[in-house]
């Protein structure tokens, strides 16, 4: 005890702060599409103001918003506007981001149902929806965590231990010394996350069997090596550039023939099974043993948000539970809530299935697959614009959301120099960041520099997409 008296919590500026919080955050989400994309270089520059030594007495709850939307606010990105186009980076839909500032006021621990039955109840609701949802198997163990990466490590742990359990070695009680080995395997294409994940779970990053892709990025499942002994084949639903989705039911008949665990990085592409136009794509993804996908790309809710399936719930929930004296774990009767730190490889964690909830009861089965749907027929619309244009040559197949596009240095109908073309591409890509109409990546796509375009915004129309090609128009013209 220091024997001061506390603070009243009447004396402090709570009540204003969190007024004065909810009115910036109303105003940038009102005017967000009237902001440049990218931020000026003065905002950028102000952000000096937020690098001060840490004062000695706190300047109290109000100005520290007020701070922090004055200086913070103009140097955002604009991504949750329906003029960015970059990284896959979806935005946020209104009742996820409603929801978002509710579930930020309950400050509700999702590990455990006794720590809040309302996590533990909507998550199991949601968790359902999302089964029926992306068509994968009824019974999967799901798991909400904070996006693909962790996804991918889960399903990589999951997929582990239960090849090498067959072999007679227990991952989780005698770790992976002296562990029979096993192999990964890998498209040509896979994404930098999957490795990572590769890492995470001591399979390796580079100790992996890499299959060629084809020129869409698919892995060619005739390339897949024999697979002997315990073998982890990684799928990809949507290559990051391409937006290609591997073979998946080819892959799944060499794979499961040779009794290996077929995991799909499926960080948007999985998606595409909520269209009943698109599913075709993703013939044969039920198949397979494991799936992660993100709700910040394209279901757009609030960063950050992640889901990983596992069809064999056992073999999920013994990669990742965990039991203590000290917790009071829900019984193992199916009809009760489940215990989420079983499925999940956070402890203590922010409950993300509120914000999913929200948007999937706020849209509805038709209300996604419009989303989905929409944002293919833009990317589509973005190509089919881009492609009339002089100098761009569109790069890939638009089966979903993602364009690529390279721009000549001199005409179309002229021999290529690829250097001249790669450093007017990159100034195209530069000019068009610059200008604050849209925004969009710059790649590089089988040694080639590229524009990347990705529409997963649920507010993009084809207006958007005129605009957006008038600018890259402008930007190629003074190139």
């Amino acid at each position: 005890m220091t024997g001061r008296p506390p603070v009243a919590r009447e004396s402090l500026d709570d009540d204003a702060a969190l007024q004065a919080g909810a009115a910036a955050a109303l105003a940038y989400a009102r005017t967000v599409d009237d902001r440049p994309v990218m931020p000026a270089a003065a905002a950028v520059e102000a952000l000096r103001a937020f690098a001060e030594p840490l004062p000695e007495e706190g300047r109290g709850a109000l100005d520290t918003l007020r701070l922090l939307d004055a200086v913070g606010s103009p140097a955002t990105m604009a991504s949750a506007g329906r003029h960015y186009f970059g990284f896959v980076i979806g935005a946020t839909h209104p009742a996820s981001l409603a929801s978002a500032w509710l579930a930020d006021a309950w400050d509700q621990n999702a590990a455990l149902p006794v720590m809040s039955p309302v996590a533990a109840a909507l998550h199991d609701v949601t968790a359902r929806w999302l089964v029926e949802l992306l068509h994968l198997p009824v019974g999967s163990g799901v798991a909400f965590v904070s996006g693909a990466t962790v996804a991918n490590a889960a399903c990589l742990a999951a997929g582990r231990d239960a090849l090498l359990e067959r072999m007679g070695w227990d991952v989780q009680s005698d770790g992976l010394f002296g562990a029979p080995e096993l192999t990964g395997v890998v498209g040509e294409r896979a994404h930098s996350t999957l490795s990572k994940s590769l890492g995470l779970v001591g399979l390796g990053r580079r100790r992996v069997v890499v299959v060629p892709s084809d020129d869409q990025g698919r892995l060619r499942a005739a390339e897949l090596p024999d697979l002997a002994g315990p073998v982890l084949v990684c799928a990809q639903a949507g290559e990051v550039n391409s937006g290609a989705i591997d073979p998946l039911a080819e892959i799944c008949d060499v794979a499961h023939a040779a009794g290996a665990w077929v995991h799909v990085d499926g960080a948007f592409g999985l998606w595409a099974a909520a269209s009943p136009s698109l599913r075709p794509e993703l013939a044969g993804v039920e198949r397979a043993d494991s799936w992660a996908t993100d709700f910040h790309k394209w279901l757009n809710v609030p960063y950050d948000s992640g889901f990983v399936a596992c069809a064999d719930s056992g073999a999920h929930r013994a990669a990742m539970g965990v039991r203590a004296a000290y917790l009071m774990h829900a019984d193992d009767d199916p009809a009760a809530a489940r215990d989420q730190v079983d499925w999940n490889p956070e402890f203590s964690r922010r409950a993300r299935g509120f914000a999913v909830y929200a948007a999937l009861q706020s849209l509805g089965r038709r209300g996604v697959a419009e989303l989905v749907e929409r944002c293919c027929d833009c990317a589509r619309q973005f190509a089919e614009r881009l492609d009339r244009i002089d100098r761009v040559e569109v790069l890939n197949d638009v089966t979903l959301d993602q364009v690529l596009v390279r721009f000549r240095a001199g005409s179309a109908t002229g021999d290529p120099d690829p250097g001249a073309d790669d450093a007017v591409t990159r100034r195209v890509v530069d000019a068009v960041q610059a200008s604050g109409e849209c925004w969009m990546s710059g790649t590089t796509w089988r040694g080639r520099a590229a524009m990347r375009i990705s529409v997963v915004n649920w507010q993009t129309t084809e207006a958007d997409v005129d605009r957006s090609v008038a600018a890259v128009e402008r930007a190629l013209a003074s190139a």
